[in-house]
């Protein structure tokens, strides 16, 4: 976290500076673990005061600033950032504020943690660290055939495959548990074991999660970290049908209950009615 789903809604939140300038920018004393900023705050200032926002854009897992120099702000929120239009959580744990020269007057950039990070990137830059050989098809772009073609020789678990932003830009942990619970797809069946039903149904029930996910305007969890551009809590969580509900009874078949593995060091949760490991897999009722 977040995940695409919820830095989307970052982006759609804060549009609203499309057209500003920027008149200042200051690194917020914080007594927490110090996130990256680069370049250093006096270099980065001397850049982007005085240029408009031209976009705010979205890449995998990262909001975008786009300026009229051809320069780009990214914030990559990683474990527990948020970009804000609103008051902020908590005062201890901001990082950055961005001032305009109209309404919205400040975006902020907070960090529980800390793990995030604030770079601005030269139109070259941008290529080098986000560009295609860096990172996969945003996960919304994506076809299914090319999402196949990309993995069906892999002999990695599907669910950690789907992790890997070189291969597909966005999916994480959480939203790789619901989809591929929904496409009755077993999370550590191999890649070259998935048939053409597999991948159609990985592929669709992908689109499907994301786009539900952002209409609820992401997940928070029970830490109540994430929430969007004015500081209110996403609705998604309430839709999980396996993502932290280990020892419930499975919404869809209502014969299983939801187990939870180790995969690469993460929770994954899954039916095992739903999601054979062997065998056919069977069809999943989403429900309303």
């Amino acid at each position: 976290m977040p995940e695409l789903p919820e830095v989307e809604t970052m982006r759609r939140g804060i549009a609203d500076v499309v057209g500003s300038v920027i008149v200042d920018v200051e690194r917020v004393p914080c007594e927490r673990k110090p996130i990256l900023i680069s370049p250093r705050i006096a270099t980065l200032r001397r850049r982007v005061v005085g240029q408009a926002v031209v976009t705010v854009d979205r890449v995998g897992k990262r909001v975008l600033l786009r300026l009229e120099s051809g320069d780009a702000l990214i914030f990559e929120p990683r474990m527990t950032g948020l970009v804000l239009l609103a008051d902020p959580p908590s005062v201890e744990h901001l990082r950055m504020q961005l001032m305009f020269d109209r309404s919205p007057s400040s975006l902020w950039y907070w960090d529980r943690r800390g793990l995030g990070s604030v770079r601005l990137l030269t139109a070259t830059q941008q290529q080098q660290q986000l560009g295609p050989h860096k990172l996969g098809p945003d996960a919304l772009a994506i076809t299914e055939d090319d999402l196949r073609a990309r993995l069906q020789g892999s002999r990695r678990a599907i669910k950690v495959a789907l992790l890997d932003q070189k291969v597909v830009a966005g999916v994480g942990n959480l939203y790789a548990s619901e989809l591929l619970h929904l496409a009755a797809v077993h999370p550590a069946k191999r890649c070259d074991q998935l048939t053409r039903a597999d991948w159609r149904a990985v592929h669709q029930q992908m689109l499907h999660v994301l786009h539900e996910a952002i209409r609820y305007e992401g997940s928070t969890l029970s830490d109540g970290t994430y929430r969007n551009a004015l500081n209110q809590a996403g609705g998604y969580q309430n839709q999980h049908r396996v993502y932290d509900r280990e020892g419930a009874d499975c919404p869809s078949c209502r014969n299983g209950r939801i187990e939870r593995i180790v995969q690469t060091q993460r929770s994954t949760f899954f039916c095992k009615s739903c999601q054979p490991r062997r065998g056919r897999r069977r069809e999943v009722v989403q429900g309303d």
